[in-house]
């Protein structure tokens, strides 16, 4: 049996923050955050909207597309790091938005690395089960809601938004979408991107409010070096195992987390920048959305047509890292 990827969706909150309205906020200016991360607005969720509301917006647009009822899902799969509650599920809360009520639920946490995870999974899960006909996979985040507002390293960088991906099981002799794929994860440098307050660990209190613990901290320099190594060593295999050449890639769709991260990893795979799809300078870095709203563009526009071949690959806070080569 195959799958295909028959619907996608994104949604982005409708206000803008440029540059120059960060620049009234810290200590910063536009081209200061343009010349290092490629960035000149991202965009950011209101008060009154939650993570699951932003999937919701992205899944009605999927669903249409796909041409599927949300009673016709088998299971919903949100990834997340900012997700509504640390339980109920982010997905149940969008199960009971959409009417999905056939459906498994459940979240999945792997940082910008999410949707690669999650597609992963909801691949496998239709692969091995008889049951399964149609998933619908999430990247949703609002970030805004744990950046630290007071700290310029760390604000310019990201947006709040959301994709959604329909993965259906096609008749018998279809072609898979899913050429190669393979995901990794190194727990020994989880202190160099995290946020330290708000689990069992470090349960929520006075002085961790108080010292700003319950928003992201990171060390931008070692994450630089990490992400490109792990990111191009990850695609090497993906390519390696459908012996493929890099050169057969129609796109390269990386994690939008920073301009020089994405020329990097393109310059060392040898895929020339002008098939590397970019938009980290309208939305920033969405996490588990990124990549997603990339496709759902990509697709939308027309960027992309029957038989493309597309390599995505992200790296996320775990460390975790993964990359998936998709024939459209």
């Amino acid at each position: 049996m195959s799958i295909k990827i028959i619907g996608t969706g994104s949604y982005v909150p409708e206000k803008v923050l440029t540059n120059f309205d960060l620049e009234k906020m810290v200590d910063t200016t536009d081209e200061w955050i343009r010349t290092r991360t490629g960035i000149e607005q991202r965009r950011i969720a209101s008060a009154d909207q939650a993570t699951s509301d932003l999937a919701y917006e992205a899944a009605v647009k999927a669903l249409a597309m796909a041409n599927t009822s949300a009673e016709e899902l088998d299971g919903i799969i949100v990834a997340s790091i900012t997700v509504d509650h640390v339980f109920p599920s982010t997905s149940c809360i969008l199960q009971k938005k959409l009417g999905a009520m056939k459906a498994f639920c459940f979240d999945l946490e792997a940082a910008c690395s999410g949707l690669i995870y999650s597609i992963e999974v909801a691949h496998a899960l239709i692969k091995s089960n008889i049951k399964y006909r149609k998933l619908l996979v999430i990247g949703a985040e609002k970030l805004s809601s744990i950046v630290n507002w007071e700290d310029r390293n760390t604000c310019v960088l990201f947006g709040d938004g959301a994709v959604a991906m329909v993965l259906e099981k096609t008749p018998e002799g279809a072609e898979d979408c899913v050429l190669a794929s393979n995901l990794g994860a190194n727990g020994t440098y989880t202190e160099i991107l995290q946020i330290p307050a708000g689990g069992s660990r470090m349960p929520a209190s006075q002085k961790t409010i108080d010292d700003k613990l319950h928003y992201m901290t990171m060390s931008g320099q070692d994450v630089f070096k990490l992400a490109v190594n792990a990111m191009v060593s990850s695609c090497k295999e993906a390519l390696t195992f459908a012996d493929m050449p890099s050169s057969s890639v129609t796109w390269l769709v990386p994690h939008q987390a920073n301009y020089r991260i994405l020329k990097a990893v393109a310059s060392r795979l040898d895929i020339p920048e002008e098939r590397v799809y970019m938009n980290v300078n309208r939305y920033g870095n969405t996490s588990a959305a990124s990549i997603g709203i990339c496709i759902d563009e990509m697709n939308r526009g027309g960027f992309v047509k029957p038989g493309d071949v597309i390599l995505m690959t992200a790296f996320g806070g775990g460390l975790t890292w993964g990359s998936i080569l998709l024939k459209w």
